[in-house]
C-alpha cells in the first residue's frame, strides 16, 4: 500500500519585498533596472553624427534624429516593454526565458512547436549572453571618454583607465552587491536629476529643438533622405538598449515601481538630455564631436565624468548581475551544466556569485575594449544583439497574448504586429553594420547559442543510453527481496533522473558494499516551468524500507535538496537525520562516438561540459562528507 505526502514550497515572499514600500521599490528599480538605459545618453547622439553615416547636423537633421529618438522611447520602452510586455509576467518573473517558459506552457509539450519555441527562447538568451559583453565595455569607456574633452593631452590613458575601472568591477563580484546596492538607487537618481538639469540648462539656449517632439520631423527626416534614412536606426537602437533589462528585473521590484519610475522620472530626465544635447548642436554645430559633455559647464565636467563613471558601473552591475541569473535558469532547465553558484547574501536569494561566468565575462569584455579602443567604434559593433532580443520578446509576446489574454489580445496582437515591423526596421539597420564589428556578438550569440544546445542535447542523448542498460525498478525490487542483502542502519537517498529505473548508484553499492541501508530513496529533482514550485515534495512508499521521492523547484530558485528533505518531517513524511543519512549518486564518464548522437565535435565539446560540470554536492548543496559519487562509462 502506497501513500502519498506534500509539503507546500516555502515562497512566503520570493521577490524580497518585505516592507519597502513603492517609493522605496521605485527608486531601487531606478537604480537597477533602468541602470542600461540610462547610461544611453552618453554616446547616442554623438554616434548618430559619427562619419559611419555621413549626416551633418544640420537644422531639421537634428530634429529629425531627435524626433526618432523620443518616439522610439515612446513606442519601444514606454508602450511595448513597461506597459504591454510587462502584462506577460510568468508569476511575477520577467526576462526571456521566463516569457519562452509561460509561451511553451500554451502549446502541446513535446510538440514540434513547443521545439521551435524553445529554440527561439534559447537563441535569445544567447543574443543577450552577447549584449552583457558590449554594454560594460561602450559604457564605460563612453562616461572615461569625457576626459578628452577637458583634456585632451589623457586621450592616452582613455582606455587603460576604462580597463582598471571594470577589471575592479569584475574582481570585486565575489563579495557581492549587498552593500554597494544599498547606493545605486541613490546615484542614479541624482545621475538622472543631472540629465534632465544639463539638459534643461542647454534647451534655454535654443528652444526651438522642442519641436523635435512632432513626429512629423521624423517623417520628414525619411523624406529628405529616401531608404538610405533606415541606416540612422542602427544610432537610435542605442537609446533604447535595456528595454529588456527592466522586463528580466520585474521580478526584482513588480511593475508598478517600474512603471511609476519611468512615466514620471527616467524618461522625462532622458528626453530633456537628448533635446538639451540636440539644442548645443542647433547652436554649436562643432559640439557633434561629444554633445554630452560639451554640454556640461566647464566647472562641472569633472564631478560630471565621476558621475558617469559611477553610473556605468551601476548599469554594468546590473547587466553583470543579470548575467547570473540568466546562467542560473538556464541551468536550472537543462541547458547549462552544473555550475559553482554562491550566494553573496543571506537575505536576497537573488543575490548570487558565478565565478565560471564572471571570468569568461571579464576576459571577453577586456578582449573587446582593447580590439576596438572607443566607444565610437564599439557602437558599430552594438545593436544586433539587442534588437534581436526585442523581436523575439515581440514574437513570444504575441504568441502568449493570442493564447491566454483572451480580453487583451483584440489590441494586443495588432500592436505586435506593429512592433516587430520596428524591430525588424532596427535589426535591418544593425545587421548592415554586421562587417563593421556587429558580427562579434553575433559570433559569441551563436557560440553561446551552440553550447546550451548541445548541452540539452547531450544529456537528453546520455539519459537515453543509461535508460537502455538500466533495470526496471518494479521488476528489480521484489527479485531482490528474495534473498535481501545485510541492512545496515540509517538512510541512502539515491539520486536519480528516471523514476523506473534502478539507479546505477545502487547497483554499484550492492555489487561492491553488498549492503543495503534500513531506508533507501529514490530521489528526483524536477524543475518546474515556473518561477516557485508551490508543492515541494512528493513521497511515495514503495515497500520493505523503500521510498520514492520527487523534489520540486522553480527555475528561479536555487536547488537545497537536504533542506527540502529535512522539512518533509513537517507534513507526516520521512524523517531525514542529516547526520544519519547518506546521499549516493553515480558520475558517468562519456566517451564519445562517430557513430551515435550528435556530431563528433559536439560529442566531444559536450563530454568537455559534463567532465568540468560541478559536482552534485555544489549545485544541490549537499554537503561533500555525506555524498558518495559512482563512476560508469557512457558511450554516446
Amino acid at each position: 500500500m502506497s501513500s502519498t505526502h506534500a509539503i507546500a514550497g516555502d515562497r512566503s515572499d520570493p521577490h524580497g519585498h518585505g516592507q519597502i514600500g513603492l517609493f522605496g521599490l521605485a527608486v531601487g528599480a531606478t537604480g537597477v533596472v533602468f541602470g542600461d538605459i540610462g547610461t544611453s545618453p552618453l554616446y547616442t547622439i554623438k554616434e548618430a553624427f559619427s562619419p559611419h553615416y555621413g549626416l551633418l547636423p544640420t537644422h531639421d537633421t537634428v530634429l529629425g534624429i531627435l524626433s526618432l529618438v523620443f518616439w522610439a522611447l515612446m513606442l519601444v520602452v514606454t508602450l511595448k516593454y513597461v506597459t504591454v510586455i510587462t502584462r506577460a509576467d510568468n508569476e511575477g518573473e520577467g526576462g526571456i526565458m521566463a516569457l519562452m517558459a509561460l509561451a511553451q506552457r500554451t502549446l502541446r509539450k513535446g510538440s514540434r512547436p513547443a521545439y521551435a519555441v524553445g529554440i527561439l527562447g534559447i537563441f535569445g538568451a544567447s543574443l543577450f549572453f552577447g549584449d552583457s559583453v558590449i554594454t560594460p565595455a561602450i559604457s564605460v569607456l563612453s562616461a572615461v571618454e569625457g576626459l578628452e574633452v577637458t583634456a585632451p593631452q589623457l586621450h592616452r590613458w582613455v582606455v587603460p583607465i576604462a580597463l582598471v575601472v571594470l577589471l575592479a568591477l569584475f574582481a570585486t563580484q565575489r563579495y557581492g552587491t549587498a552593500k554597494v546596492g544599498r547606493v545605486f538607487g541613490p546615484v542614479t537618481c541624482v545621475w538622472f536629476l543631472a540629465l534632465a538639469a544639463i539638459g534643461i540648462l542647454n534647451i534655454t539656449h535654443s528652444p526651438e529643438v522642442l519641436k523635435a517632439l512632432n513626429p512629423l520631423w521624423a517623417v520628414r527626416f525619411f523624406v529628405d533622405h529616401g531608404w538610405h534614412a533606415i541606416f540612422i536606426l542602427g544610432a537610435v537602437v542605442l537609446a533604447v538598449t535595456g528595454g529588456e533589462a527592466l522586463y528580466a528585473d520585474m521580478g526584482h521590484f513588480g511593475k508598478k515601481p517600474i512603471r511609476y519610475a519611468w512615466y514620471f522620472f527616467v524618461l522625462p530626465s532622458l528626453m530633456l538630455n537628448y533635446l538639451g544635447q540636440g539644442a548645443l548642436v542647433l547652436e554649436d554645430p562643432s559640439a557633434v564631436k561629444n554633445p554630452f559633455y560639451i554640454g556640461v559647464p566647464e566647472w562641472a565636467r569633472y564631478p560630471m565624468i565621476a558621475l558617469a563613471t559611477a553610473a556605468t558601473v551601476i548599469a554594468s552591475q546590473a547587466v553583470i548581475t543579470g548575467t547570473f541569473s540568466v546562467a542560473r535558469q538556464a541551468m536550472q532547465l537543462g541547458y547549462l551544466p552544473r555550475m559553482t553558484i554562491k550566494h553573496t547574501s543571506s537575505q536576497t536569494i537573488g543575490q548570487i556569485y558565478i565565478p565560471a561566468i564572471n571570468w569568461v565575462l571579464m576576459a571577453a569584455v577586456t578582449a573587446l575594449i582593447l580590439a576596438f579602443g572607443s566607444s565610437t567604434r564599439l557602437a558599430t559593433a552594438y545593436g544586433v544583439t539587442v534588437s534581436g532580443t526585442m523581436l523575439i520578446d515581440t514574437l513570444l509576446l504575441a504568441l502568449v497574448a493570442g493564447a491566454t489574454w483572451l480580453r487583451a489580445r483584440a489590441w494586443v496582437l495588432p500592436l505586435c504586429v506593429g512592433f516587430a515591423l520596428i524591430d525588424l526596421a532596427f535589426l535591418v539597420a544593425n545587421g548592415i553594420k554586421f562587417f563593421d564589428g556587429a558580427w562579434v556578438p553575433v559570433a559569441l550569440a551563436i557560440a553561446v547559442f551552440t553550447t546550451l544546445r548541445t548541452w540539452r542535447r547531450g544529456r537528453q542523448l546520455l539519459h537515453e543510453e543509461v535508460q537502455k542498460e538500466g533495470l526496471r525498478l518494479d521488476t528489480f525490487l521484489p527479485g531482490l527481496m528474495l534473498a535481501p542483502p545485510v541492512r545496515v542502519p540509517g538512510t541512502a537517498v539515491f539520486l536519480t533522473t528516471d523514476q523506473g529505473v534502478v539507479p546505477h548508484a545502487l547497483l554499484h553499492n550492492l555489487k561492491h558494499n553488498k549492503v543495503l541501508h534500513e531506508r533507501n530513496v529514490f530521489l528526483t529533482v524536477v524543475t518546474l516551468a515556473v518561477p516557485y514550485a508551490h508543492r515541494r515534495l512528493k513521497i511515495e512508499e514503495i515497500g520493505d524500507g523503500f521510498h520514492r521521492v520527487i523534489v520540486r523547484f522553480g527555475f528561479m530558485e536555487t536547488p537545497d535538496v537536504p533542506l527540502a528533505l529535512m522539512r518533509s518531517v513537517d507534513e507526516g513524511g520521512i524523517c531525514f537525520d542529516p547526520m544519519d543519512t547518506t546521499f549516493f549518486s553515480s558520475r558517468e564518464t562519456v566517451v564519445a562516438s562517430r557513430h551515435r548522437g550528435m556530431p563528433i565535435w559536439r560529442d566531444k565539446l559536450f563530454a568537455i561540459m559534463h567532465r568540468n560540470a560541478a559536482p552534485a554536492s555544489n549545485f544541490f548543496r549537499i554537503p561533500g562528507n555525506r555524498l558518495v559519487e559512482l563512476g560508469t562509462q557512457v558511450e554516446i
